[in-house]
């Protein structure tokens, strides 16, 4: 089981880390709108398209990597003050009766949805570019199929929580800058004691 969870935590992490590069691409292609609209007065046809498709496909594929590093939103207030069994075993519930039916309903509507759209060559009606958008499409079931892994997994996690009595944590792979700041002081400053 631990193998399966570590397996599902890299496959996130790794497609997470590989679409987050499109926040600098998305920076790249506003920069350029921003010059030539405003100094060129020439402005571009597809660069709302492009941005809008690349922010909902990082959006969908970081998903899943954020599910396996507790980063959605949950009822904390009531959560943190349960012991760690009773919010494995709420976690192990909520993921048969709301999670799966859900994801599986994004990955059936997302095949549907995408499939047509592929049909037809679908481009975008927002601009008169008409960038084509089907191939985007796909990404409703890349990410569903994703978040389906990394929920068996997390529904692993949470039946060894229930048998351990604590949580199987992620590996630590990213560090807020704040903390990664303070640590570099505490090591600095224990370093200068003797």
């Amino acid at each position: 089981m631990l193998a399966f969870i570590r397996f599902a935590d890299a496959l996130s992490a790794a497609f997470g880390k590989a679409f987050a590069w499109l926040i600098i691409l998305m920076t790249f292609g506003t920069s350029y709108e921003v010059v030539v609209r405003y100094l060129l007065n020439a402005p571009t046809p597809w660069a709302y398209d492009i941005s809008y498709i690349m922010y909902g496909t990082l959006f969908m594929m970081g998903g899943a990597y954020t599910l396996s590093r507790s980063g959605h939103v949950r009822g904390d207030f009531l959560y943190r003050l349960w012991s760690e069994r009773t919010q494995a075993a709420v976690d192990f519930v909520l993921y048969i009766f709301f999670f799966f039916p859900g994801v599986t309903a994004l990955i059936f509507a997302g095949w549907k949805y995408s499939e047509r759209s592929w049909r037809y060559g679908e481009v975008s009606v927002n601009s008169p570019a008409g960038i084509p958008i089907f191939q985007f499409k796909a990404v409703l079931i890349a990410a569903g199929i994703l978040l389906f892994v990394q929920g068996l997994a997390e529904m692993c996690r949470a039946i060894q929580c229930i048998r351990d009595g604590y949580w199987t944590r992620p590996e630590e792979d990213v560090q807020e800058t704040e903390d990664a700041i303070l640590n570099e002081a505490s090591k600095v400053e224990g370093d200068s004691h003797p």
